[in-house]
């Protein structure tokens, strides 16, 4: 009996021992970081409220421990601030000057923005709390780090590569953060399922996104797509091209007062790059069902597409044809970009056919290693909905 407690004491005694100092080892492996954004914002609308101007700082502070048998834990806090009392702008979300001037969507606040446990092995990931999940071009599902308080979710999220061309990915989201502190913030029961495939001739995605907000109603958003993205390179030109197709049901209430909407989504693009220049053409369509219902993209990076004004964050109910043609390159060590989109309708009405269209324009560049600074301005003329809309942004910032 006596050997037996000896044996039993010394093995808990050297797990004990190998488990700190694995533990030391992680802390020891540890990393911080921190990333601060000074922003300035203004917008100029043809409408009754006031026009909007405000100076905000971003700040987001990080940390991630080193490994201990695959699993590790990262946690993030990020602050916004108004600085210098350039306030004059409205968050309707959470009652910021409603109604006196136009929107700039930065609120003041301070939050958790991640904190997940992560365990990882050789072709394994998953993760645990609240994280960031990007998927392809984020159309779908986003960051949306555009804006000063960027989404994430709680969740729980897998990620398996199968081999080295296929990747499969499942996370079940039952909280979206969204960017207006945690005033919109919304409970939910979310299956996000995606496939990539990367074949010698492009990449291959087919996806499934089923939400629902968990507000104890009846309400499904399902989407199902599949999308192609190619590469080739001819004598003088590189060559990208790529399709995406989706089906969505859109079902709320129950009895009498239920609902169901069918809509659908394409988007086909080609790009070519001489020169130094890219010049490309994208073509989206986000379908309407009878003119009462717009194809929805909820968890998507929005001010990524359909123009820098923000004026298609939500889908007309007529749908929305965004055809949009693009030049891009360098110049004096920067990157710029020149855009112009012309909108219409999907399923015109007596109304409303005509969308408007849009001119961007964007120049970023970076310096002294760690510094960005960039400038951009959308100009929206308005059709047959909307209103004349110009925005300006300026900023800088750094990471350590």
């Amino acid at each position: 009996m006596s050997l037996k407690l000896l044996s039993t004491s010394l093995l808990i005694s050297f797990g004990t021992h190998a488990l700190a100092n694995d533990i030391h080892d992680a802390l020891s492996n540890s990393s911080a970081y921190a990333d601060f954004n000074l922003r300035y914002e203004s917008v100029d609308q043809d409408n009754a409220v006031k026009d909007a101007s405000a100076l905000t700082l971003r700040t987001w502070l990080g940390f991630s421990t080193g490994s201990v048998n695959g699993f590790s834990f990262t946690a993030e806090v990020e602050d916004s601030r108004i600085v210098m009392g350039q306030d004059e702008y409205t968050v309707g979300p959470t009652g910021f000057n409603v109604g006196e001037y136009s929107v700039i969507a930065d609120p003041e606040t301070t939050e958790l923005d991640q904190a997940y446990i992560q365990y990882k092995s050789d072709n394994f990931t998953a993760r645990v709390g609240r994280q960031v999940i990007t998927l392809d071009d984020h159309r779908f599902v986003g960051h949306v780090a555009w804006r000063q308080d960027k989404q994430t979710f709680d969740a729980i999220s897998a990620k398996y590569a199968v081999n080295s061309e296929l990747e499969l990915f499942y996370s079940y989201l039952y909280k979206r953060n969204r960017i207006f502190a945690e005033a919109a913030d919304l409970d939910s029961k979310d299956h996000i399922l995606h496939a990539a495939y990367q074949s010698k001739i492009g990449k291959f995605v087919a996806y499934a996104y089923l939400l629902e907000v968990d507000n104890d109603t009846n309400n499904a958003l399902d989407t199902y797509g599949i999308s192609y993205d190619g590469k080739t390179t001819t004598e003088s030109v590189n060559w990208a091209y790529g399709a995406e197709f989706a089906t969505q049901t859109s079902e709320s209430g129950s009895g009498d007062a239920a609902t169901s909407f069918d809509a659908s989504y394409f988007n086909a693009y080609l790009g070519a790059t001489f020169s130094g220049i890219t010049a490309k053409v994208d073509y989206e369509v986000l379908g309407s069902d009878d003119g009462l219902y717009g194809f929805a993209t909820p968890l998507a990076t929005l001010h990524k597409f359909n123009g820098f004004a923000d004026l298609f964050l939500a889908t007309p109910q007529q749908g929305l044809q965004d055809l949009k043609l693009s030049l891009a390159g360098a110049a004096a060590g920067g990157k710029w970009l020149l855009a112009y989109h012309n909108y219409s309708a999907d399923e015109s009405t007596a109304t409303v056919d005509d969308l408007g269209s849009e001119v961007n324009l964007q120049y970023t560049k970076k310096f002294a290693g760690k510094y960005n600074v960039g400038i951009k301005y959308a100009a929206y003329d308005a059709g047959d909905i909307k209103v004349d809309t110009n925005r300006f942004w300026m900023w800088v910032g750094t990471r350590f």
